[in-house]
């Protein structure tokens, strides 16, 4: 009985989606069928309804994926034990982040990963909506936030911090004080996601927080779309310390209050590595995490 073949199964009952699948495997969605046909012949009976608006599983088929979902798991871990028998990172390594971060961060990081672990295949999954790690197969995953509260391993990379800045262009064109409250009366560039665009928060030590409402006539979704236009002069941001570094840096954009810790909605957030649960950690893994905190300075 052929493993690829169950294991597509598995993959086809989880996301209820042959076109899903495909485009996982970078394969065509007819090849799936044809696979989930040929263990159907092989079990002699069938596993999937299809009809041309819906695919469901017949009572065998969610009895079969019952069974072998946790045989197909331990397969693999198998498979992945024995990869590492060479002591060298091989295999695929699929990695999840928001777009932003993995473009400014993980990308060239990745130009060293590949000279240092060339068998090892790297497929990075960029998107600004927070993916399933289970039915995406990702093997680690980048969050930021408060601890996630899902049941996998979570390791605390760095605190996260915000930067309130402009550019230098934008400063001599408006007035603006030490106090955060003056954000009131200037244009603020905002994160169009709820919770992100109506107010931002300070902090001083001995001093009660601060939220001051912003408003602004740009509402962006793309992190370091918000650092170009910042830099344009658009506007006032609050950006994540990593998407403005290289700004701030070379005079580009200015932080407009160091003497406080700003916010967008929570304090005491952090940069979270994120991957499932297991009793076994895979080379390709380990390499990824000992990459990640070596060369990258607040990571260590």
């Amino acid at each position: 009985m052929d493993l690829n073949n169950i294991q597509l199964f598995v993959d086809v009952m989880r996301r209820n989606s042959f076109a899903e699948v495909a485009r996982m495997r970078n394969i065509d969605p007819s090849s799936v069928s044809r696979s989930i046909r040929k263990l159907e012949e092989t079990l002699g009976f069938r596993l999937l309804q299809r009809t041309t608006r819906k695919l469901s599983p017949t009572e065998a088929g969610k009895s079969y994926f019952t069974q072998v979902e946790g045989l197909v798991a331990t397969f693999l871990k198998a498979g992945e034990q024995a990869l590492d028998l060479s002591n060298e990172p091989i295999g695929n390594l699929r990695v999840a982040a928001c777009t932003s971060f993995g473009q400014k961060i993980l990308v060239p990081l990745l130009s060293v990963m590949r000279k240092k672990y060339p068998k090892l295949v790297i497929d990075l999954v960029l998107a600004d909506n927070q993916v399933d790690i289970v039915e995406q197969q990702i093997d680690v995953a980048i969050r930021f936030g408060k601890k996630p509260s899902d049941d996998f391993i979570c390791l605390e990379l760095a605190p996260r911090k915000f930067i309130v800045c402009a550019s230098p262009a934008f400063i001599k064109a408006n007035k603006i004080s030490k106090n955060p409250l003056c954000l009131s009366e200037l244009e603020c560039l905002r994160f169009s996601i709820p919770g992100y665009r109506d107010a931002w928060k300070f902090r001083q030590a001995q001093q009660k927080d601060l939220a001051v409402a912003v408003n602004g006539h740009l509402l962006i979704s793309h992190g370091l779309t918000m650092t170009a236009s910042t830099v344009a002069g658009l506007g006032v941001s609050l950006l994540p310390d990593w998407a403005c570094r290289d700004e701030l840096a070379d005079g580009r954009l200015v932080n407009l209050f160091p003497d406080y810790e700003c916010a967008a909605a929570d304090f005491d957030t952090s940069t979270w590595l994120v991957y499932p649960s297991r009793d076994y950690m895979p080379l390709k893994l380990s390499a990824f995490i000992d990459c990640l905190k070596t060369e990258i300075p607040e990571f260590r």
